[in-house]
């Protein structure tokens, strides 16, 4: 039963969905966050991976949507834009309003028809959840109407101040109103991304040490040649409930892919290459459980929340210490446990244990031998 003060000023329907999620209590970020949306304020936040950020800023607008639809039930003007950097993360947070709220939502993506999207926007959606690309070309073309648009959300804020979208991300924040009510959040805000909304308040939520507390993280030595061979050994040894693998060149994932299925392992995968239809069926059968092991590259995969992943798998070390870090915490999700494996070389290795020494977690070796993964014998 839900009794913290800050989801019961929700409506009745949002707190139905909520109770079916079995989402009783808010997290600390939602508990910090909610209050200050609620009170019209811009904001940036940073919190960890798997702490609940979209329901931080979902269940406000939502909230503010709802009330406002009770005063004025006439009006059905665009209330909300929330901007993501990938298909997969819209995708992802359209699937979350509509999870918790029947008020109508709308996406809009690059990759998918103009002129089905301009259709879809006389159903009248309350809220709009796209990429900044098609945003802005609907916003230039007249289709997305934003005048009454009351609050804008970036979501991984990070990506989306990034040089390749940033010039998207600027000419959208220049087409809405001034006294629009911005958001923006990710696990890690750099100093760009604050200079960026400079007109916004800065909340950065204490770390939770979920790759410290929630995550245990192994080591297994292999060249670069033995590294496919291996990763098949460990997923026969290891069984994972819900496995994903990483790698950082986008042409590896169809590698590893064709080699697993090769000796029988049942996979699925996902690169910035694949169609829309195919990336789409490949996190559907992965979030569902039709598919257990999931091949991606670290862009594509980039601030997917796919719940029961028991397993990371990095089949190299990225050199970003962020993409680390987001690699990880696609494990041990509201507040879970969960196995981060590094299959690195000797160089990779070494770098494994700076990073041990970084960010303070311990980091297990171990070795795959009789069919089982065990610490190495001395």
């Amino acid at each position: 039963m839900i009794e913290n003060p800050v989801f019961k000023e929700f409506p009745s329907e949002i707190l139905e969905n909520l109770e079916k999620l079995n989402i009783t209590k808010p997290t600390k970020v939602q508990e910090r966050i909610i209050p200050i949306i609620l009170e019209n304020k811009n904001v940036v936040f940073q919190s960890e991976t798997g702490t609940g950020k979209t329901f931080a800023y979902l269940l406000p607008i939502l909230k503010d949507i709802t009330d406002s639809l009770i005063a004025n039930p006439q009006d059905t003007s665009v209330k909300a834009i929330v901007c993501a950097p990938t298909f997969e993360l819209a995708s992802q947070i359209n699937q979350a309003a509509k999870s918790i709220s029947s008020i109508k939502t709308a996406l809009f993506i690059g990759s998918s028809p103009i002129k089905r999207q301009i259709e879809s926007l006389k159903d009248r959606p309350l809220i709009v959840i796209g990429t900044p690309s098609r945003l802005v070309e609907l916003i230039r073309l007249k289709k997305l109407k934003v005048q009454k648009t009351k609050f804008i959300v970036f979501d991984e804020a990070d990506r989306l101040i990034k040089k390749e979208l940033i010039e998207e991300c600027s000419e959208l924040k220049k087409s809405l109103s001034e006294s629009i009510i911005t958001i923006a959040c990710s696990a890690t805000l750099s100093n760009k991304v604050k200079d960026f909304f400079s007109n916004s308040s800065i909340e950065i939520l204490p770390e939770e040490d979920v790759l410290k507390r929630n995550i245990s993280h192994w080591a297994l030595y292999a060249e670069n040649r033995d590294k496919i061979d291996l990763l098949r050994k460990f997923l026969l040894a290891e069984k994972p409930e819900k496995a994903l693998i990483f790698t950082s060149r986008a042409d590896q994932v169809e590698n590893i892919y064709s080699k697993l299925s090769y000796k029988k392992i049942d996979c699925m995968a996902l690169h910035a290459k694949s169609d829309k239809v195919s990336r789409k069926a490949a996190i559907d059968k992965f979030r569902s459980g039709k598919a257990n092991i999931l091949i991606t590259s670290d862009l594509s995969a980039r601030g997917l929340d796919i719940q029961n992943i028991s397993h990371v798998i990095q089949m190299d070390l990225p050199r970003d210490r962020d993409f680390f870090i987001h690699r990880a915490g696609r494990t041990a999700r509201a507040g879970k446990k969960g196995i981060n494996v590094l299959i690195g070389d000797e160089y990779e290795l070494k770098e494994f244990a700076l990073l041990e020494k970084k960010l303070g977690f311990v980091v297990y070796p171990k070795e795959v031998r009789e069919g089982q993964v065990l610490a190495p014998i001395l």
